[in-house]
């Protein structure tokens, strides 16, 4: 068929399923979108009939209206991914060696080798690459796994009815099953019936590690293959993908991260490993399975090597059940071994990866022995050894996170249960230091036989003794604790303490014994501003710098020590404002990396980011590349939460597609650090910090103006966010009521973009330009065509400047006495950074340079402040009455208006 308007197909469909009530809303959304066009950011009248006719309506009225919109947003989203596939296909038939797609594989070993890079030079540097995303369960994505479900099925759909050759018959096919799937999307509840559980989060992280995640790593394994043979022709039997090293590892938070989080017990850690090792284990027998089919060797045909036959004598004890089966592969050796492979990784829980991978091996060994080359390295058999070497017997290592404060209680109950001191609280750093050094070095367990311990530190060793079980069945299981609001060393040295209690460290100043890497997570601008010095009072100490050289050895670090620190960009944001987050994030980078450095320590970047430019989100490829120089050293981490999770990785297409530019610029800024050049950014730096801090000033006097905490709980939904079902995570840290403070990052970004504001991502930015010397503001221009860094901090503002809608913002603002005021500060700030990166860019509009996202939102508009006035009318109604609890009906609008602009964002927290 070709290319067709997916846009137009999806929405026809949904105004042709509309029926009864569904049709009514439509109808009344006809009505109203042509009011609500306007240009941009500038105030127009229509908005206000708006806001007067929805106010008229009864809420079961408006949230049939909101069903609507939410079931075409949907729809529209589902239509923008299946474009994006279809146009990355599009160019990957076009493109060559020596003209790759942009932001590909291909791209980015054609920028390396054009430096002079040698084959072997080009396999080193892919060798030293260790990317590893971290899906977290933070609670970001509003979709029921049912719509997801549904949602994907249409992405398909739309695929299918784009391919060229599609008949006629086919097409009536495709679109008939796609009016059934949009009818089946607007009878099927937008909202969960009851919140997730924590497993219920694992399960979901499960489906995208065990689909399209694990489809797409030996798609990119073989894209890697094929740009180094079309760059080396020369040498292509040197790149086979057997031998090729896997740059990809997944992590996962879901069912370890503790953190406020009092569902994520012990109990549940430990069935959240058993679903990860069961799915990892239920995918390589399919695996095998797929290899048994491809391996159908007689031994009637070829000389068998001897060394199979011992080894199918070895292992007779896992021959099949059945003896039928293993008579029917009598003449068939090498069925037999892999048949005996399936049966141990199902049987034999201590039958890990590597044990796998040299069963693997040594069949890939036989294959060549007896001539067949191709079929050992590049087939079924290599994809499979890549795929244990990337997800190993336990599909993704999980992280254990938990507070300092959490780890502070509990060393002090222990010391003073273990008659060491009675109250380990009261101490100063110094002190806590000495004590911790002394426990650490001695044989002796705190803990006396039979103590008694409050709950909290029992969970805390728990959770320890289970990570000790997990670790024994496979050593990747579990591989570090995060430690959130690291302050200082005693923080680390602290768990530390609790692993020595659970047998995870054990201090040799030669040959220490630790089994986790104690990550410090450092997410306040005051504590990325003092890195530094903690990692100097950490290398002053023995203890710690004994377990940096069991994790080097553990990290093949070449045995130096190995030290991974995490940046927490969404609290450095909220502490900070954005600008000043994006600067003390860059700063610190550069310095914790020198102080590493300066000890010998090598180090991984574990970058916290939130789906949302607020929280440190944007284009993931571009956030790598803007890394500083002393930061691009092969190895990263970075977290993938939320929405960003499902559109990612909800197609293979665009999983694959995310996985090629993540590893394209990896490829790209790794050689850069391996090389580097000055950067002009770095040059005068002091003009960014003087516009960090004086952003930073002004977004502090928001926030801690006297009317502003009042005012935002009243007009935001941030109450009625807390109580949808979208995670196991409660939205706010336990103690008190809901305060600034105790409020997280996500919720206190997700309100901002419902209410159209979108301010944690550019607030500051006006008032900071606006007093800026000409001699500065020539420093910006010049950054800005010069620095990446500088680039994308501004480009992602500008982006999101453009999503914001003021005019709509302004009816969420004057639902309270101090509106006005709090919306024109807002207003003036927004115009501030609107003239200044006008001026800084040379453009006029602010998406002049990215046309097809600008004409997006101008289409997305109308619609999305149908949705906001809906619940400004909502969130009215229910301050109005004692409760929305009281109108069922009223909350569940209200729920439904959340999930609706969610969706017509793209985004939440």
């Amino acid at each position: 068929m070709g290319t067709i308007d997916v846009y137009t197909l999806v929405t026809d469909v949904l105004d042709e399923v509309a029926q009864g009530p569904r049709a009514k809303a439509r109808d009344l959304a006809r009505s109203l979108v042509g009011l609500c066009q306007g240009e941009g950011n500038e105030e127009h009248a229509g908005l206000v009939e708006v806001h007067r006719r929805l106010a008229a309506c009864a809420t079961p009225e408006i949230l049939e209206l909101i069903r609507y919109l939410t079931a075409r947003f949907h729809l529209l989203n589902n239509a923008e991914k299946s474009t994006i596939a279809r146009i990355n296909h599009e160019r990957e038939q076009t493109e060559t060696i020596e003209k790759p797609r942009a932001e590909s594989i291909g791209e980015g070993l054609h920028s390396v080798t054009r430096t002079g890079l040698s084959g072997a030079q080009a396999l080193r540097l892919l060798s030293r690459l260790d990317i590893q995303p971290t899906l977290t369960a933070h609670p970001t994505e509003t979709r029921r796994r049912s719509l997801q479900i549904k949602l994907r099925e249409v992405s398909e759909l739309l695929g299918m009815l784009q391919e060229v050759g599609v008949t006629p018959a086919a097409e009536q096919r495709l679109r008939s099953r796609l009016r059934q799937v949009v009818l089946m999307l607007t009878v099927t509840d937008d909202v969960r019936a009851k919140r997730l559980g924590v497993l219920d989060e694992v399960q979901n992280g499960l489906h995208f590690l065990t689909t399209t995640i694990w489809d797409s790593v030996p798609l990119l394994a073989h894209d890697l293959v094929r740009g180094l043979r079309g760059h080396y022709p020369g040498e292509a039997d040197a790149f086979v993908l057997a031998d090729l090293p896997a740059v990809l590892r997944y992590r996962t938070w879901m069912g370890g991260d503790r953190d406020g989080n009092p569902r994520v017990t012990s109990e549940v850690t430990r069935e959240t490993l058993a679903m990860l090792a069961a799915a990892a284990r239920e995918k390589i027998g399919e695996s095998l399975e797929q290899l048994r089919q491809e391996l159908s060797l007689s031994d009637r045909r070829i000389d068998v090597p001897q060394r199979l036959l011992d080894s199918i004598n070895q292992h007779a004890a896992f021959n099949p059940a059945d003896p039928e089966v293993l008579a029917h592969a009598r003449h068939e050796p090498f069925r037999v071994r892999i048949m005996q492979m399936a049966n141990r990784a199902r049987a034999d829980a201590t039958y890990g990866a590597s044990s796998l991978l040299a069963d693997l091996e040594a069949i890939r060994g036989c294959l060549r022995e007896i001539g067949l080359k191709a079929t050992a390295d590049e087939g079924p058999l290599a994809e499979l050894m890549l795929r244990v070497r990337v997800f190993g017997l336990h599909l993704a290592s999980l992280d254990i996170r938990q507070h300092s404060a959490v780890h502070e209680r509990a060393v002090g109950e222990l010391i003073r249960v273990g008659g060491v001191h009675a109250d380990y609280a009261a101490l100063d750093e110094p002190a806590r230091l000495e004590l911790l050094r002394r426990e650490l070095t001695s044989p002796r367990p705190l803990l006396p036989t039979g103590a008694t311990l409050s709950d909290e530190t029992a969970e805390v060793l728990g959770v320890l003794r289970v990570i000790a079980e997990a670790q024994q069945r496979e050593p990747d299981a579990v591989r570090a604790y995060v430690v959130s609001m690291t302050h200082s060393a005693s923080d680390l040295l602290e768990v530390l303490l609790l692993m020595k209690e659970a047998g995870l460290y054990r201090f040799d100043a030669d040959a220490a014994t630790s089994t986790l890497d104690v990550v410090p997570l450092l997410e306040t601008v005051a504590d990325l501003q003092h890195g530094p010095d903690l990692i100097n009072a950490l290398a002053a100490e023995p203890v710690y710098m004994a377990h940096l050289r069991a994790r080097g050895r553990a990290e093949a670090a070449d045995g130096a020590p190995f030290q991974e620190l995490m940046l927490g960009y969404s609290d450095s944001n909220k502490d900070g404002g954005y600008l000043m987050a994006n600067v003390a994030l860059r700063h610190a980078q550069e310095r914790l990396c020198e102080a590493c450095r300066s000890h010998a320590i090598e180090f991984r970047l574990f970058h916290g980011r939130g789906g949302t430019v607020g929280r440190g989100g944007g284009r993931a490829n571009r956030a790598i590349l803007s890394m500083p120089i002393a930061a691009q050293n092969g190895r990263i981490r970075f977290t993938e939460q939320g929405e960003v999770i499902s559109f990612r990785y909800g197609v293979r297409a665009l999983a694959r597609r995310h996985l090629e530019q993540i590893v394209s610029a990896m490829i790209v800024s790794t050689h850069a650090g391996a090389t580097p050049a000055p950067t002009r950014l770095g040059d005068a730096s002091s003009p960014l910090e003087r516009l960090a801090e004086r952003s930073m000033r002004v977004y502090r006097d928001l926030i801690e103006h006297a009317d502003f905490w009042p005012w935002f709980l009243a007009v935001s939904p941030v109450g009625h966010i807390g109580g949808l079902p979208i995670a196991s995570r409660p939205v706010a840290r336990a103690g008190g009521g809901l305060t600034f403070d105790s409020l997280r990052a996500i919720p206190w970004v997700f309100s901002w973009i419902q209410m159209r504001y979108l301010a944690p991502s550019w607030y500051g930015l006006g008032a900071a330009m606006a007093e800026l010397r000409p001699d500065e503001l020539r420093w910006c221009a010049d950054a800005y065509q010069h620095s990446m860094f500088f680039r994308t901090v501004i480009n992602n503002a500008k982006r999101e400047m453009a999503r914001a809608r003021l005019p709509a913002a302004r009816f969420y603002a004057l639902q309270h006495e101090h509106g006005e005021p709090m919306h024109d500060r807002l207003a003036a700030d927004f115009n501030a950074a609107r003239g200044a990166i006008r001026a800084i860019t040379g453009l006029d509009g602010l998406l002049d340079d990215e046309p097809v996202i600008a004409r997006s939102i101008v289409a997305r508009n109308p619609y999305t402040d149908l949705l906001n006035l809906s619940q400004v009318v909502l969130l009215g109604r229910a301050r109005e009455e004692t409760g929305p609890e009281n109108d069922p009906r009223l909350q569940q609008a209200i729920f439904a208006s959340i999930n609706a602009i969610a969706a017509a964002m793209q985004s939440t927290g």
